[in-house]
C-alpha cells in the first residue's frame, strides 16, 4: 500500500467521523511522540518506529520524538497529563512496564487521566548474560537463586515493570523467595545494557527485540525466553521447557493527553489505525519481532483497567507493593 493510498484511507477515516483535513491530509500535521524514558528502550524504539512509518507513509506531515525518561515513565506520564493537557497533536508510548511503575512509584497521575488511542504490539522477554558470564544455561542461575537470592543481581528497565516481575516470577518459580531478589533498574535498554556487558550484574531481562543484535553478534548469551512456546526462527529456549514454569508478554501502546475533544481523539485514532495497516508498520514487526497486538479505542481503554487490577496483584504477590 503506497504513500497515496495510505493517505486516502487515513482522510476517509477521519471525515468519515466528521472531521475536515486539510489538503487532503490528515489535520494532524506536526505529531509530538513522547517516548518516556531515555534512548535505547523499548518505548523509544517504538516512538521513532511510529515516527518513520507515519512520515514515509503520508499519514502526517512531520512528526517528532521527546525522550522524557525517569521513574518508569511516569514523569513523562505526569508532563503529559499537566503541560500537554488539551493538546490534540501530542501521543505518548507506554505498556505494561507503566503499569507496574505507577503502582510501585504511588504515582500521583495514573492511565486513567490520559486518553487512550490504542494497544499496538507485544514482546517476549529475553533473560540473558554477558558472553564472558560463568553462567552458561538457565539451570545454573536458578542454583545460584536457590542459593543466594539476593547475591543474583538482575538489570533491566524500570522497577516494577514488566523485566521486574518476570525476574521475581522466576525466583517464585524456582523455589527462592522472591520478595529478596536484587533488582537493579535502569531507565533505558541502552543503559541497562551496558550495565550487562561490563558485568555489573549478574543477568539482565528486556525484550527480545531489544538485545537480538547482541545476541546473534555473541556479545550476549540469551538463557532462556518468556514465550510459552520456541519462535519460529529464534533459537533460544524457553523458560518451560527448562522447567522454570513462567511465561510473560510485554505489551506496549499509545495513549493521547486528557481534555482533547472526541473529533481530536477520533483523528488521532485513524492516524494510528493508518499506520497499523501499512506495509511499513508491518516491515517494522517483521524486522523486531514484535507481535501484533492492535487493539483500538474503548476496547482499548477496558484492556487498561483490567491490567491495572492484574498487575497490581502480581507486585503485592511479589512483595513489590503493600
Amino acid at each position: 500500500m503506497n504513500a497515496t493510498t495510505l493517505r486516502k484511507l487515513a482522510t476517509a477515516v477521519v471525515l468519515s467521523a466528521g472531521l475536515t483535513t486539510a489538503s487532503g491530509a490528515l489535520a494532524v500535521d506536526n505529531l509530538r511522540i513522547i517516548a518516556p524514558a531515555n534512548p535505547g528502550g523499548g518505548w523509544d524504539q517504538t516512538a521513532r518506529a511510529m515516527q518513520e512509518v507515519m512520515q514515509s507513509a503520508g499519514i502526517v506531515k512531520s512528526a517528532t520524538v521527546e525522550n522524557v525518561g525517569g521513574a518508569g515513565g511516569t514523569i513523562g506520564l505526569a508532563q503529559l497529563a499537566d503541560k500537554e493537557k488539551g493538546k490534540p497533536n501530542v501521543l505518548m508510548v507506554n505498556g505494561l512496564v507503566m503499569v507496574g511503575a505507577i503502582l510501585t512509584n504511588q504515582s500521583a497521575v495514573t492511565l486513567e487521566q490520559t486518553t487512550p488511542i490504542a494497544r499496538l504490539t507485544g514482546e517476549y522477554e529475553v533473560v540473558v548474560v554477558p558472553a564472558s558470564s560463568d553462567i552458561q544455561n538457565l539451570s545454573q542461575l536458578v542454583e545460584k537463586l536457590k542459593a543466594d537470592t539476593g547475591a543474583v543481581a538482575w538489570g533491566g528497565g524500570s522497577a516494577g515493570g514488566t523485566d521486574h516481575i518476570l525476574a521475581g516470577l522466576i525466583a517464585q518459580a524456582a523455589g527462592a523467595d522472591a520478595t529478596k531478589i536484587n533488582y537493579v533498574p535502569f531507565s533505558g535498554g541502552g543503559e541497562a545494557l551496558a550495565a550487562i556487558l561490563g558485568g555489573h550484574v549478574t543477568a539482565g531481562i528486556s525484550g527480545l527485540g531489544e538485545w537480538i543484535g547482541q545476541i546473534e553478534a555473541g556479545e550476549l548469551r540469551a538463557l532462556a525466553i518468556s514465550s510459552p512456546e520456541r519462535l519460529e526462527g529464534v533459537d533460544i529456549p524457553t523458560l518451560k521447557e527448562q522447567g522454570v514454569d513462567v511465561e510473560l508478554a510485554n505489551w506496549r501502546a499509545v495513549v493521547a493527553a486528557p481534555g482533547i475533544s472526541d473529533a481530536q481523539k477520533q483523528e488521532l485514532a485513524a492516524a494510528v489505525d493508518a499506520m497499523v495497516k501499512s506495509d511499513g508498520w508491518k516491515k517494522v514487526l517483521s524486522d523486531k519481532g514484535w507481535m501484533d497486538l492492535y487493539m483500538p479505542g474503548d476496547a482499548f481503554a477496558k484492556y487498561l483497567a483490567d491490567e491495572n487490577a492484574r498487575v497490581s496483584a502480581i507486585l503485592k504477590t511479589l512483595g513489590l507493593v503493600s
